[in-house]
């Protein structure tokens, strides 16, 4: 298991024990003195004994020690930018956010399957960009094409079906906001993965899959949700207080339709699965990937921190080096400058 260089900082606690062992040493060395003799006469005795230089050797022996943990600690600090060539593709996963991703005929809901789909997706890929669109009745950017994983996760973790304002299920804004992530003159191959149950309260989603097929992109759909369908939910604190009814008062029966994510897919040569089993969906997407040509493509800088261990190193050495010529003795060039008030 990797070390967690922090754990060195605990190094710290022997700075106070080392203090006490040096207080009670210099006590011990008092009181044998004092059953040697007289102190002045002990001190006329040793007349080039240093009272001062070992409380100093101390300081510095404590201080080289401090930055020899810090130095083990390794702080990092500032940033280094650097350009990374990688060979991948972009990717860009819309998904639907409508009121009906609530319904749990898919554990727990439709809306957490499809997180814990992208989730996985996420982490079985290598050097490609990724970014995120959210769709109900309209479309909102989530995140931009980017390869920093982490992030995607943080934002994908965060969605809701109140990100979006505008309810129903739009496949066509979700297609034309996510056709906008990708770089026409660029050669990078182009993939949308679409994650919806397919609830779709618009016309025109296969035209606009045409045109996204015109720009090079392929559609990847997923399919959430039972044919059987699931009442909405309504939540309070986590708890269902009812469920969402039409105006005419009767609950509201959300199904999956896979028909219109199949149209879409069709129309740029993609492909649809079924979400309600992550493992197949994950097969399906690896297979996918391997099949589509990767491009060499220089990523956005990366930041980068720096390591600043050599700085408490030097310092410690330094302080090491110096208390070589801090013996316990005094010095003729000491006693001239008198640091210490140790002239007779």
């Amino acid at each position: 298991m990797e070390l967690d260089e922090r754990n060195y900082l605990y190094l710290l606690f022997i700075i106070p024990i080392l203090v006490v062992l040096f207080l009670f040493n210099l006590y011990w060395k008092r009181k044998k003195q004092r059953e040697f003799g007289d102190l002045d006469l002990v001190k006329r005795l040793s007349p080039e004994s240093s009272v001062f230089k070992p409380i100093l050797k101390l300081v510095f022996m404590l201080l080289a020690m401090i930055g020899i943990i810090f130095g083990l600690v390794n702080p990092k600090i500032g940033t280094k930018m650097e350009k990374v060539k990688r060979e991948g593709i972009d990717i860009v996963f819309a998904m639907d956010v409508s009121k009906s991703m609530l319904a749990e005929d898919v554990a727990p809901s439709r809306l957490e399957k499809s997180k814990q789909i992208v989730s996985q997706v996420i982490n079985q890929l290598g050097n490609d960009r990724i970014g995120i669109v959210a769709y109900a009745g309209s479309a909102f950017p989530v995140l931009p094409i980017t390869t920093d994983y982490s992030v995607a996760k943080m934002f994908l973790q965060s969605m809701n079906t109140d990100i979006v304002s505008s309810q129903g299920t739009s496949l066509v804004e979700a297609i034309k906001l996510s056709s906008t992530y990708f770089d026409d003159k660029s050669k990078t191959s182009k993939l949308l993965i679409m994650i919806s149950d397919g609830e779709d309260h618009s016309d025109g989603a296969d035209a606009a899959a045409a045109e996204a097929n015109k720009l090079g992109i392929k559609i990847i759909t997923i399919g959430v949700g039972t044919e059987k369908g699931s009442p909405i939910p309504l939540k309070v604190n986590g708890i269902v207080q009812s469920f969402k009814r039409d105006n005419n008062n009767e609950v509201v029966i959300t199904k999956m339709n896979s028909e219109s994510l199949k149209v879409i897919a069709k129309a740029t040569k993609g492909g649809y699965v079924s979400g309600n089993n992550t493992k197949e969906v994950l097969e399906y997407i690896k297979n996918a990937l391997n099949n589509i040509q990767k491009t060499e493509f220089e990523s956005t800088q990366m930041a980068d921190f720096q390591s600043q261990f050599q700085w408490f190193l030097g310092f410690a050495f330094l302080l090491l080096f110096l208390d070589i010529f801090f013996l316990e003795r005094k010095t003729n060039w000491v006693k001239k400058l008198n640091l210490f008030n140790e002239k007779e």
